[in-house]
């Protein structure tokens, strides 16, 4: 689209302070600060804040924003939205399409007098069997997270991850395996492709872990025995698979661990520097974000003409989008990323 006749996009979706901010709607997208009325991609809590008076997201992720939030803090009002579902707000078409990120994580699309944008939120195109794969939407202009938006970037299989991680736990049946992992979505996926590869023995949590486990039991997940890592006997996880937040497995908690294998569960585990500076003995690189490729495939199958680019490696990506004959442009966002971007990602 040439946006001669429809108004173009900058016109009216505004970077603000607070966040993106479409003017038409009234209404701002994951804002950074507690506002009157926000649409919100998923639970992470860089894009997911306490205190607006209105929030619009799908049921899961008002779920899972009021178990994190409390009631109350995950909006004074709370409006559920299906994928797929379009309503209308002051003239402004609005629906959400799956990001594969996490479980209800959505991308936001838009539409004003015959202009289209959708903000991706973060996304992945992996198998994911804890949440809904993500779902390409046509478009004019793309808004696109970067996390891994270099070249460097290109994740290996997932389940061949979890295959590593059996294999060095047949062969060391009297070491606990740790693995450092982000208490939503991560976690979660974790297990799925645990029990999809056939583990089915118990699998212990660090007490951070077991309230967005319980979560996504409730809203259909099945995860299999799960049992708490705290209050367990040294001798009752030998040859277990413990499930910890990052921040755990360097602390003193891990210790108490029978002669742990420290693993890491992140995009960020392909670089070795990272895996040896967190004192990782078995990086698994397993990433909830889309890598260099997915990025740039994601981006063209939207048919946007222009590309839109947040909390990234910006730079990158615009010059390749530009080879393909794709303009790309920073969007400058602050305060996204703030979630531990090691542990998130």
């Amino acid at each position: 689209m040439a946006f001669t006749t429809a108004p173009h996009p900058e016109t009216w979706l505004k970077v603000t302070p607070a966040g993106l901010f479409c003017e038409p709607g009234g209404f701002f997208i994951d804002p950074l600060r507690a506002v009157d009325r926000a649409v919100i991609s998923h639970g992470h809590s860089d894009h997911a804040r306490p205190g607006h008076a209105a929030v619009l997201a799908t049921p899961e992720t008002l779920a899972i924003m009021t178990a994190r939030l409390g009631e109350g803090r995950a909006g004074a009002t709370q409006q559920a939205l299906r994928y797929g579902e379009v309503i209308t707000i002051n003239g402004v078409k609005l629906w959400l399409r799956p990001a594969g990120h996490v479980l209800g994580s959505a991308q936001i699309a838009l539409e004003w007098q015959g202009s289209r944008v959708v903000v991706s939120g973060d996304y992945k195109r992996r198998a994911d069997p804890s949440c809904t794969a993500f779902e390409v939407e046509r478009c004019d202009v793309f808004i696109t997270e970067a996390t891994f938006a270099l070249p460097v970037f290109r994740h290996p299989d997932a389940m061949g991850e979890i295959a590593r991680l059996l294999r060095s736990a047949a062969l060391f049946p009297e070491r606990t395996h740790v693995i450092g992992c982000y208490a939503l979505g991560k976690c979660q996926r974790l297990i799925r492709m645990l029990r999809q590869a056939g583990y089915d023995r118990p699998i212990h949590l660090h007490g951070a872990q077991q309230g967005l486990c319980a979560v996504y039991e409730e809203l259909g997940v099945a995860l299999g025995p799960l049992l708490p890592a705290t209050v367990a006997r040294k001798d009752a996880l030998k040859g277990a698979i413990v499930l910890a937040p990052p921040s755990a497995i360097a602390d003193r908690w891990a210790r108490r661990l029978a002669e742990p294998v420290v693993a890491n569960a992140s995009g960020w585990m392909g670089v070795r520097q990272r895996a040896r500076q967190g004192g990782v003995e078995l990086p698994l690189v397993i990433s909830d974000h889309a890598d260099w490729d997915e990025l740039l495939e994601t981006c063209a199958a939207t048919g946007a003409e222009e590309v839109w680019v947040t909390h990234g490696r910006e730079d990158a990506l615009i010059h390749a989008l530009g080879l393909q004959g794709i303009r790309g442009r920073a969007l400058n966002l602050i305060g996204r990323g703030e979630e531990d971007e090691e542990a998130a990602a």
